[in-house]
């Protein structure tokens, strides 16, 4: 669309427009409201609409959780709250995810997925304005680096409520609307001071957590101003990979007895990369051998391994053997695979997390208001993650002078006897250098990774109101960073210490534990080896948001027949920045050139050349947005008890990329008093976040397979099934920003029915029952063909003697020629990187159905009982393929390539991976006298796992979970203190298990938890 057509669009949005909040119960005062409703008398925004006032019902989902639900849900961060919410997605960003690298978030960190359409399409407002986004970015499905709002900086025990509108805003709030809003209000105007502390511990596991915070407040001048202050402190040690069967071990093998997966190798995600170190002599020298006992293969490959294993060559001292050929992990070699989590690494990470808010406010005239916000959120993570190991894209040469180089000179340059050349060898006297392929360096421990997250905001602005109209205007800044240091390696260090003829040199080749060689390593360097080759490396990444607004919103703008028609119009300038400053050893600042094959690496050992991004765009917006209530009660129609619609629509124009126009309308047709039909149209966007557009090189390792190494090891029946090839490899994907895309479009429809029925008795108390279809299809989406999904064409091209051009492969060496002879397979070579770009891909479809349940009754007799049941259900996800990925699930179904690839980035999505058609939750609060008790339940439907696949193409089926919490309170009203003790998930069960052990995008890992609180009002 242009943009004159654009700005048309708009223009009829604007003729007629209503807007509506969400459905809201009307309250009478109690000694200790809940604050899950609304009061109709507050002249309350709820997220939805910008009319301030407008008394309308519902015509749009939204879904409100009050202070009882969440404490029913027992959460103690913003990741365990947003994970209750049925419509919430799987959580990519997590405190669990723990990668090998600097390269994705790390730390403090949960992210925010609505409707699953994926990170980036749910906006996050604090107070009903925008949040900074988390500064650090990871890769999404698509395989593109997505930005967050961090949901663990929300300080949960500081919520007044969480509003979650369910439907596409963009028309109201502009960008990342796609799938809905979720506005998070914390407390304010708050005089007196309450304190609490509450303990908590998962069973059977060390994991503990504190949380201590204060709320207080005081009115000033007559109650004409206040000052509201919110401190929390939350600590929580770690969680470690001995404290459950299913972390103890990455062989997932034992966890899948008994199933038709029992003894599947692929479960095996022990590391191919090992401290049994895998080397190359020159390939041009032939095979090394002492006397006539051949100690490389042909290629000049060898490596080291305990003496009890099958193959040696030649044994050596202290129970090592080197054996000719590369590392083999399969077979009867399998146990040579390195098992990280046996060092008992970290599942989740410690904390040390501080959240501040501070809210004010002053009347300075009957008519105007000052206000402001200061927040302040620090969190300090520590991890004890996997230890650094070498890329397959990145090796490095070792010096023929290497005191502990097998195939070293006679005699060291310093003249001095070398003790450590093999005798008899047909290698010259000035010895042999040698590469690296593959060498883990356990001996230096598991990586300690120290994450620091700081995040503030200033707001200051002015209300009032005039000529009948509300009107507000405010500045806020916003600021995010994120520092990650962690261990590593540097090559330059390392080179130079590989190059020493002493003992001080480094030892790649004194193997590792020969008891347990999937182990620790038992067999360490001296310390100051060690300490000669590590680093610690600094990645620091920030995010800006600076907003200027100004709105104006009447509630009564003129009068139809229906009742008052409200109103809302605003502007917005907003500045978005974000910065990722790499350590100069990844930056490409300090390189390293090996001296021996003049490769220009990075100077860390497990990380490619990655430059510095940075970005910043202006967007300046205009909305404006009516609320028409058409027909009334008072004109008695049949059947048309009462009518509202809302159309509204939003222009932005965006410094980087251009502007965009969106329109919405939503109309709500109550048939008969307490039945009411919903509906809603939108167009929505998602602009490419300032990464997409900036990046210059982003280089990502992931664990991929190479598939045509697979389909000669089946030829070669070296294999029966695709689901036991062993050719996993980390694989280096270069990935490049594009300025050229386009924003990501949408439209959602959705429709529904509210219920709320008058021939039930009041004494049965008030029952609302919703139900809502929606629908949203996007295009555009940006997204990469993947390095897995190339190396699947690549071993389709071989089959028919071509090859794909961006899967960059070494030179087939002789060991290479060797596992193809006989499969009428051209031989290939091993996967330097694969080159990938972003680009706008092929649309997407989802719909689903939410279903909801409120009951309030209040008795004088039996006390107060509020309940809220709320069901998602997806119904459709379907991703169109891409030409290429087309091609492959053509070539897939027509038997071209074996049913057991895995190909990502198109077709049906539903009920895969973390996108289940069921989940639900239900909190029930019964409250009498000072006694109250809540329970909170939650469903999550089982889904296919498809990283697990048989060799009939049937993924592993990951199992359905219900959990329950439940928690007792009592008010000690004289001594005005509260008592609470809780339990999360009361029957203890286990996440189900899925292909890495348990899916942590979706589940916890741990089972029950319980918690103790005590709360003191002053």
């Amino acid at each position: 669309m242009n943009i004159n057509n654009r700005k048309l669009v708009l223009a009829t949005t604007a003729l007629c427009a209503a807007s509506f909040a969400a459905h809201a119960w009307a309250q009478q005062a109690e000694p200790a409201p809940s604050v899950s409703a609304v009061t109709e008398v507050e002249a309350v925004v709820v997220v939805g609409s910008q009319i301030k006032g407008a008394k309308v019902n519902a015509a749009l989902p939204v879904t409100l959780i009050g202070e009882d639900q969440i404490q029913a849900s027992g959460a103690v961060s913003g990741d365990d709250l947003f994970r209750t919410i049925p419509q919430m997605g799987d959580v990519n960003f997590n405190a669990q995810y723990t990668p090998g690298s600097s390269n994705s978030a790390r730390g403090d960190v949960g992210s925010v997925n609505l409707r699953n359409l994926g990170i980036g399409n749910t906006l996050v407002l604090l107070n009903g304005r925008r949040v900074v986004t988390h500064p650090t970015s990871q890769a999404n499905d698509n395989l593109v680096p997505v930005l967050t709002y961090n949901s663990n900086a929300i300080p949960v025990t500081g919520l007044k409520r969480m509003e979650v509108l369910r439907d596409g805003a963009a028309a109201i709030y502009g960008a990342d609307a796609v799938a809905g809003v979720v506005n998070t209000v914390l407390r304010d105007d708050i005089d007196g001071i309450t304190a609490s502390i509450q303990y908590g511990t998962a069973e059977g596991t060390n994991l503990q957590d504190y949380n201590f915070n204060v709320f207080g407040g005081k009115n000033f001048a007559e109650g004409r101003g206040n000052i509201s202050a919110f401190v929390s402190y939350d600590a929580r040690s770690h969680l470690r990979s001995k404290d459950q069967a299913y972390t103890a071990s990455l062989d997932r093998r034992p966890l899948f007895a008994g199933t038709r997966f029992d003894g599947a190798t692929s479960l095996d995600g022990r590391s191919t990369t090992t401290p049994w170190v895998y080397a190359q002599t020159p390939q041009s020298f032939g095979t090394v051998r002492q006397g006539t006992t051949a100690l490389t293969s042909s290629a000049g490959y060898f490596h080291i391994q305990p003496s009890s294993f099958s193959g040696c060559q030649l044994n050596i001292s202290g129970g090592l053997c080197i054996d000719d050929g590369a590392l083999a992990t399969a077979g009867v070699d399998r146990d040579l695979r390195f098992d990280s989590y046996a060092l008992n690494t970290t599942v989740i990470p410690s904390v040390k997390r501080s959240n501040v808010f501070l809210t004010g406010h002053y009347d300075l005239t009957d008519d105007i208001t000052v206000f402001g916000e200061l927040g302040f959120y620090h969190a300090k993570t520590n991890a004890q993650q996997a230890p650094i190991a070498t890329l397959s894209s990145g090796v490095i040469s070792i010096p023929a002078s290497n005191y502990w180089n097998p195939f070293g000179p006679v005699t060291f340059a310093n003249g001095a006897a070398n003790p450590n050349r093999l005798p008899n060898l047909n290698i010259p006297a000035a010895g042999l250098s040698l590469t690296l392929r593959g060498y883990t360096f356990a001996d230096l421990g598991p990586t300690e990774v120290d994450v620091t997250n700081d995040q503030y905001r200033v707001l200051g602005g002015v209300r009032g109101e005039k000529f009948g109209f509300d009107w507000e205007s405010a500045f806020i800044y916003s600021e995010a960073t994120a520092d990650d240091i962690s261990d590593n390696v540097s090559n330059t260090k390392l080179y130079a210490q590989l190059a020493l003829s002493t003992p001080d040199a480094y030892n790649v080749f004194n193997g590792s534990n020969i008891s347990s060689p999937s182990g620790a390593d038992t067999t360490v360097n001296s310390q100051a080896a060690i300490d000669a080759i590590k680093v610690k490396v600094k990645r620091r990444t920030k995010s800006t948001l600076a907003s200027w607004d100004f709105k104006v919103s009447k509630p009564d703008l003129f009068t139809l027949p229906g009742g008052d028609v409200g109103m809302a119009s605003g502007v917005e300038l907003r500045r978005e920045t974000q910065l990722d400053d790499r350590d100069s050893r990844i930056d490409g600042t300090t390189t390293f050139t090996d001296p021996i094959s003049r490769a220009v690496l990075s100077d860390l050992i497990n990380s490619s050349i990655n430059p510095d991004t940075k970005g910043h765009r202006t967007v300046a917006s205009t909305y404006l947005e009516f609320a028409a209530p058409l027909v009334s009660p008072e004109m008695s129609i049949p059947l048309v008890h009462r009518l509202d619609v809302q159309l509204a629509g939003r222009y932005e124009h965006y410094s980087d990329f251009g502007s965009t126009a969106k329109p919405k309308v939503a109309a709500a047709w109550d048939l008969v008093d307490g039945v009411r039909v919903r509906g809603s149209w939108a167009q929505g966007f998602r602009a490419p976040n300032l990464e997409q557009i900036n990046a210059t090189v982003v280089s990502r390792s992931n664990t991929r397979t190479d598939y045509v190494f697979c389909e000669a090891d089946l030829r070669a029946k070296r294999i029966t099934a695709f689901s036991s090839c062993s050719r996993s490899l980390l694989t280096t994907a270069r990935r490049a920003g594009n300025p050229d895309l386009d924003p990501e479009e949408s439209t959602t429809l959705s429709y529904g029915l509210v219920l709320e029925p008058r021939f039930i008795p009041s004494n049965f108390g008030k029952f609302t029952f919703t139900v809502d279809y929606w629908k949203v299809k996007q295009k555009g989406l940006i997204g990469v063909f993947g390095e897995g999904n190339a190396l699947i064409l690549d071993y389709l091209l071989r089959q028919s003697g071509s090859s794909n051009p961006n899967v960059i492969r070494a030179a087939p060496t002789a060991d290479d020629v060797a596992a193809f002879a006989g499969t009428g397979l051209t031989a290939a070579g091993q996967v330097l990187y694969v080159n990938d770009k972003y680009t706008n891909l092929q649309p997407q479809d989802v719909e689903g159905l939410d279903l909801g349940l409120m009951w309030r009754l209040n008795t004088d007799r039996f006390g107060d009982f509020d309940l809220s049941l709320n069901a998602a259900h997806l119904i459709k996800y379907y991703q169109s393929p891409s030409p290429g990925i087309a091609e492959l699930l053509k070539a897939r179904n027509e038997g071209k390539i074996n049913a057991g690839t895995t190909i990502t980035g198109g077709g049906s999505l539903l009920n895969q991976n973390g996108k289940p058609e069921w989940k639900g939750s239900a909190s029930l609060t019964w409250r009498y006298k000072q006694l109250t008790v809540g329970g909170f339940t939650q469903y999550i439907g089982g889904y296919d796992d498809t990283d697990l696949i048989d060799s009939a193409g049937v993924p592993w089926a990951v199992d359905s979970q219900l959990t329950a919490n439940l928690y007792g309170q009592y008010d000690f009203t004289e001594a005005a203190t509260t008592l609470r003790l809780g339990v999360r998930n009361i029957t203890d069960k286990d996440p189900p298990l899925s292909s890495t052990g348990y899916d942590g995008t979706v589940y916890a890992p741990y089972a029950r938890y319980w918690y103790f609180s005590i709360k003191k009002q002053f």
